[in-house]
């Protein structure tokens, strides 16, 4: 994965697109600063939790922008998003997350609001970088009531 990224900063330096190098040397520095964070080289499912990170930062920024009236610094984050999420696995629709909680809390057989943690570990281990996990603990929560 990151080699990937040095490569395309690479053509997007020779093809001069500067705001394709700016993001992806932004997603560079963001996974460095990680590893050196946790004082060692990240493997794949942690670069895209890194990669997940920026996304939704960048979607609350544009929230800000929005209610603030600056439609024109929220189109520059929307770009920003566009690319970032070009690395990132497809997104998991409503649905299929929905039916991806209800069949891990039953193979696991979760039953009380104590397995809470259980299930959201194995979610966060199978579909890292598919799913917004902000909603899915919702979910977990429901199916365990």
């Amino acid at each position: 994965m990151r080699q990937r990224i040095n490569d395309d900063i690479k053509a997007a330096m020779k093809s001069g697109d500067k705001a394709r190098v700016g993001v992806l040397r932004l997603i560079n520095a963001a996974i460095q600063s990680a590893e050196i964070e946790q004082k060692k080289e990240l493997d794949t499912a942690a670069v895209m939790a890194v990669m997940t990170k920026m996304v939704k930062q960048r979607r609350d920024s544009i929230e800000q922008y929005t209610k603030g009236g600056r439609p024109d610094l929220a189109a520059v984050e929307e770009a920003e998003i566009a690319i970032i999420e070009a690395y990132l696995p497809k997104q998991m629709d409503e649905a299929a997350s929905k039916a991806a909680v209800a069949a891990l809390v039953k193979e696991l057989g979760a039953a009380s609001p104590k397995d809470m943690g259980k299930v959201m570990g194995a979610l966060k281990e199978r579909f890292a970088g598919q799913m917004d996990f902000g909603k899915a603990s919702g979910w977990v929560k429901d199916a365990l009531k």
